[in-house]
């Protein structure tokens, strides 16, 4: 038997995927934009089905949802939107040191909780201190509270290579074990915690969302040029493209990872004290609403770039709000406006797909002999 009669035959598959060329960045972002406009509108037409409003019903309502009635003057929902925006861009920042590092942190609604719980017990039990001592209190046990519960994954990560992301999870739900004990015994058996009086965040301007608005556009700023020009941030980087690459050039990585996470957990620690502090005056096991796994894909979609995450942010919250609104005028299941949240998302993601990628489909026979 010849070669030819025993060589394989390798049948060329139906279907590959292609890296693109680097898209001119304008192109990338009008898709972007199309896409989330076409994803708003389409869940717009599935509510429209579903309740029998028309067009102007829908949106008019989405709007109010979001921007309340700003036309006539009134900007106090454009303010709780944007303190929604600046909880979770502050969330999402937080995770996005150790994404970039390879480090699974999922557990930024732990971390966050840990921050307002201890925030909370210095709230309620410091109040004979002077004002200015009670709020340096409650930033420094805030931040330490949730470094601390990123400092014991990185620990058991950088020594024992354990799985971080079951570490994190799981820590998680220890927080709220902790946070559901607390509001029990605060409130004499109760689950209800009543609010604090003392100790609570400054108010700028007669406006009790300011502050926490200026506080995370500040640490986004820090972090992007902390993640871009510092040293940490290209250890970071380094660490996260290859562990034995940054032993090779001397980086200490066990080092990087636990300074990373302590970072983390200290910023969703801040993440908790803004809401325990400044808005809520108090805390219960539903405080950060579950936007710890939110900002998980808003640190993925803004390809950690805190600048990019914010517009991210942006979208997902102004979504939420709107169709939670819609949701709640046409009686509709209170899920939906996280059905048309996630509708949107995927939308987005399928677009960065397809920013990046192309697929190609097998030549029939007479093109590849051409």
């Amino acid at each position: 038997m010849t070669n030819e009669m025993i060589k394989p035959h390798h049948k060329e598959p139906l279907i590959h995927i292609v890296k693109r060329d680097d898209m001119v960045w304008w192109k990338a972002w009008l898709i972007r934009i199309a896409t989330i406009i076409v994803a708003v509108f389409a869940v717009g037409g599935i509510s429209m089905l579903l309740t029998g409003n028309d067009f102007s019903q829908t949106y008019e309502t989405f709007y109010r949802g979001v921007l309340g009635r700003l036309d006539e003057g009134n900007t106090t929902m454009l303010w709780q939107y944007l303190q929604d925006v600046a909880i979770l861009l502050c969330l999402a920042l937080a995770l996005t040191p150790a994404f970039k590092m390879r480090f699974w942190n999922c557990g930024a609604e732990g971390q966050a909780l840990m921050g307002g719980l201890a925030a909370m017990i210095c709230m309620r039990e410091l109040g004979e201190l002077p004002y200015w001592a009670q709020i340096i209190i409650i930033v420094v046990t805030s931040i330490l509270a949730g470094a601390l519960w990123g400092f014991i994954p990185a620990i058991f990560k950088a020594f024992f290579n354990t799985n971080e992301t079951l570490f994190t999870l799981m820590m998680n739900y220890i927080a709220i074990q902790l946070v559901a004990y607390y509001v029990v015994v605060g409130s004499n058996g109760n689950t209800v915690l009543p609010t604090s009086s003392s100790g609570n965040l400054p108010i700028i301007a007669e406006n009790e969302y300011l502050l926490n608005v200026l506080v995370v556009a500040v640490l986004s700023v820090i972090a992007f040029f902390y993640l871009k020009y510092s040293k940490h941030g290209y250890e970071i980087s380094v660490v996260g493209e290859s562990q034995n690459t940054a032993r090779y050039i001397g980086i200490n990585v066990k080092k990087v990872i636990i300074r990373t996470m302590l970072i983390s957990g200290a910023v969703c620690g801040i993440a908790g004290m803004l809401l325990v502090a400044g808005t809520d005056h108090s805390i219960n096991t539903n405080t950060i609403e579950g936007q710890g796994f939110t900002a998980i894909m808003i640190s993925w979609l803004g390809q950690f770039n805190p600048f990019i995450m914010m517009l991210m942010t942006a979208v997902v919250i102004f979504v939420g709000n709107g169709f939670g609104k819609v949701t709640e005028r046409s009686n509709l299941d209170k899920s939906f406006a996280d059905i048309a949240t996630g509708i949107v998302i995927l939308c987005v993601v399928g677009c960065e797909f397809f920013i990046h990628y192309s697929i190609k489909f097998r030549s029939s026979k007479k093109e590849a002999k051409k």
